[in-house]
This record gives structure tokens, sequence and C-alpha cells, in this order.
């Protein structure tokens, strides 16, 4: 098992940028894809950004293309979202997320192959 801390997360300006952090726990870092993901008020958990589990691959759903970069250290033991460009649309919890089938290259989109999960950080963006 592995266990993940989220932060980095807070109240910015439209235009703004941020740098969420996810700390994971045990020795075995390198084995999981990382996800991160998204829950607004009143709306489904949403996939952001993935990057599998050497760092070679990366996926991004579309409305974050080109604002938002995920990146690892394993050696760290830690996965990072740099988000730029932040708009209202944006605020929601974030969350980290691990991948527990081992996947080697591919990273999926889908919440139901993460079980590992953050707590969650609040990131604002008012309008």
């Amino acid at each position: 098992q592995v266990q993940l801390v989220e932060s980095g997360g807070g109240l910015v300006q439209a235009g703004d940028s941020l740098q969420l952090s996810c700390a994971a726990s045990g020795r075995t870092f390198d084995r999981y894809s990382m996800g991160w993901f998204r829950q607004a008020p009143g709306q489904e958990r949403e996939f952001v950004a993935g990057i599998n589990r050497i760092g070679s691959n990366t996926r991004y759903a579309d409305s974050m293309k080109g604002r938002f970069t995920i990146s690892r250290d394993n050696a760290k033991n830690t996965v990072w979202l740099q988000m730029n460009s932040l708009k209202p649309e944006d605020t929601a919890v974030y969350y980290c997320a691990a991948d527990g089938s081992w996947r080697w290259g591919a990273v999926s989109t889908q919440l139901s192959d993460y079980p590992y999960w953050g707590q969650g950080t609040q990131v604002t963006v008012p309008s």
C-alpha cells in the first residue's frame, strides 16, 4: 500500500499559478502510476493529469492541456501538479491518487483504477 498527502492548495487570483505536491509513503512509489483528480462542489470527481511509473508518459484532460504539468521524482517519493493560468472553473478539491495495477507505460484516466487516495487540497480561484 501507499499513503498519500497533498499540499500546496490555496486561494489565488485568476491568471495566477499554483503548484500542488503529493508526498507518498513507503519504498514502492516507483511501482505506481500517479494521477491528479479534482472535484468541484456538486460535481463528480474528474481526471486532471496522470504520469506513468518512470515519468516518461503523461496524460491530461483536454481542458488542462497547455496549462497544467504533472511531474514526479521517485527518489523523493513526490508527484507535483504545476497549474498555470488558473481560472475560476479550476476551483475544486484536488486529489492525488496511485494506480493499483502497477501498469508500466500507460496512464489510466479512470477513477476505478486508482485505489489509493490522499485527503485532498482545496484550490479556490474567485471569479
